[in-house]
């Protein structure tokens, strides 16, 4: 099987890696070959294709090669909310409304979901066990709505919704 994944070019080294051991990583833990042009190319066996475009997505979303290795687990999950279609303004609107003063809405997401949160390009990504990573992304999600964070917090604590 053969997947293409596009990210950003910036995050490319991020993905290689020192001496291609971030690739080399990948490609060994999940037996597949990455090129990496372009786009990146993955192929090998299907369960392992998805999970090396898994965590190759993790990493052109802004995660840390070892964050993003966590999705070689079964119990985890990547999950991308797009603000695709929005305008600049607005992006930043609601990634200002999803980080918080300081960072600290997405640390207290991070902390009451044990997930990992990532904000970057026009994405909020989230990698976490698969009830937990719902849980965060339906946080953001009410927070892009335009809840108050109070409402959040209390959604994150048991509360509504």
């Amino acid at each position: 099987m053969l997947e293409i994944v596009k990210i950003p070019e910036r995050r490319k080294g991020v993905l290689i890696g020192a001496d291609g051991s971030v690739k080399g990583r990948i490609e060994k833990s999940t037996n597949t070959v990455l090129t990496i042009n372009d786009g990146v190319e993955i192929e090998g066996e299907s369960l392992e294709v998805m999970k090396a475009k898994d965590i190759v997505k993790a990493v052109g979303r802004g995660f840390s090669p070892e964050k993003a290795m966590l999705l070689l687990s079964d119990d985890f999950r990547l999950v991308v909310i797009s603000m695709e279609g929005e305008r600049e303004n607005t992006i930043k609107r609601l990634f200002a409304r999803v980080i918080g003063t300081h960072g600290k809405t997405k640390r207290i997401i991070e902390k009451a979901t044990e997930t990992c949160i990532s904000v970057y390009g026009k994405t909020v990504s989230i990698i976490g066990k698969w009830e937990s990573a719902e849980r965060a992304g339906k946080a953001i999600e009410l927070l892009l709505e335009g809840k108050t964070h109070t409402y959040v917090y209390k959604f994150l604590e048991g509360g509504s919704e």
